[in-house]
């Protein structure tokens, strides 16, 4: 049972300044929150989650998200780490969407697909940022036909840290015309902190029946099938790595997993209900996750290489960190049975999932 420090009358401190204090990054801002013990950094470049400070069960703070500081990762093999991706986030297969009859053709990123919104969505776009009460605001105007997506859209994503060890982040949208939105935070957990070796050991346990088995580009069939019995079965706390290197056909090809879950039925009321839960035994630490959406995509860093060095010094190689993005399902437009992200003028996306930090023992 995870156990948050008592919360006490502490407020939240919200600091701004440039990315880098020269050179390309100076137009970068950096945003960082601060409430008791927790500390978190967001980036207006991608509204990127880049930073997040939490204790062990000592008290000893670490820094639990996969991160650098060069700009040059940031903006290659970094590119995605903590950012918002859309505008629909993960994969559409055959790079198109049919809106009400229409198609439109995405601009893909390889392999037929259009991934995480295509090769100049959101998480590659400069935010404008101001403060809220806890935290900070991060707009942008996306265009009609940006990437092939029609409609234009105004999005805003809002992050706020509280002393209690929850950050909360809240995804609002609205559009010209109809079209479809899937927005998510793509941030690499590592509880034990960065460069401190692989998650396989963190406990996980995920509040979902059922996956989308996918075809060798990770592109679901449409089904959902029951995880009992098979090695996606985290309705009670597992090690990540149990299951792994077991064999199992949907492991092979992603050399472990990159896949979504179809979480349980989300609460009449439209509150963010529980997700995930991971923990790490070593140190304690324990990450709560609770979100509004319809799925999880759980991906395990499999096909990390070294090719980024955080400020530990340490390459991430694979299973460095562990991403738990709560979104629609994956390629939903080309399967009338998943949940629609179709959206459309006068309506409104709304979206909130909440990290929630705590320890054991």
């Amino acid at each position: 049972m995870a156990t948050p420090p008592a919360n006490g009358p502490q407020t939240t401190s919200v600091r701004r300044e440039p990315f880098e204090p020269s050179g390309a990054g100076a137009a970068i801002e950096r945003w960082t929150l601060r409430a008791g013990p927790y500390e978190a950094s967001v980036l207006t470049l991608g509204a990127t989650l880049h930073t997040l400070v939490a204790p062990d069960r000592d008290g000893r703070p670490a820094q639990v998200l996969l991160s650098t500081d060069r700009l040059a990762d940031i903006l290659g093999p970094a590119r995605h780490y903590g950012t918002v991706v859309g505008r629909y986030a993960n994969r559409i297969d055959r790079a198109s969407i049919t809106v009400d009859g229409e198609e439109h053709q995405l601009a893909p990123t390889g392999g037929g697909i259009t991934l995480h919104g295509g090769p100049d969505g959101f998480a590659h776009r400069m935010w404008a940022a101001e403060e809220v009460p806890g935290g900070v605001r991060l707009t942008l105007h996306s265009p009609d036909g940006d990437q092939g997506f029609p409609g234009a859209l105004d999005v805003t994503v809002d992050y706020t840290l509280d002393a209690g060890g929850e950050l909360a982040i809240r995804y609002h949208a609205v559009t010209s015309a109809p079209t479809v939105v899937n927005l998510t935070n793509h941030a690499y957990v590592n509880l034990a902190g960065e460069g401190s070796g692989d998650v396989l050991g963190h406990l996980l346990t995920l509040d979902a029946d059922g996956y989308t088995p996918a075809d060798e580009r990770q592109i679901p069939h449409g089904r959902i099938e029951p995880v009992a019995g098979t090695p996606f079965d985290f309705t009670t706390a597992r090690p990540i790595g149990k299951s792994v290197h077991d064999g199992h056909p949907q492991l092979a090809g992603p050399g472990g997993y990159d896949h979504n879950w179809a979480l349980r039925p989300r609460p009449a009321d439209g509150g963010p209900a529980p997700a995930a839960r991971l923990e790490d035994p070593v140190s304690g630490r324990t990450l709560e996750v609770l979100t509004t959406e319809p799925g999880i995509q759980v991906y395990t860093a499999n096909k990390f290489q070294g090719a980024v060095t955080g400020a530990s010094g340490v390459p991430y190689g694979p299973f460095a960190g562990i991403a738990l993005e709560t979104q629609h399902f994956p390629d939903s437009p080309h399967h009338p049975a998943f949940p629609s992200t179709v959206l459309r003028p006068g309506e409104e996306f709304r979206s909130t999932t909440v990290l929630r930090f705590g320890t054991t023992g």
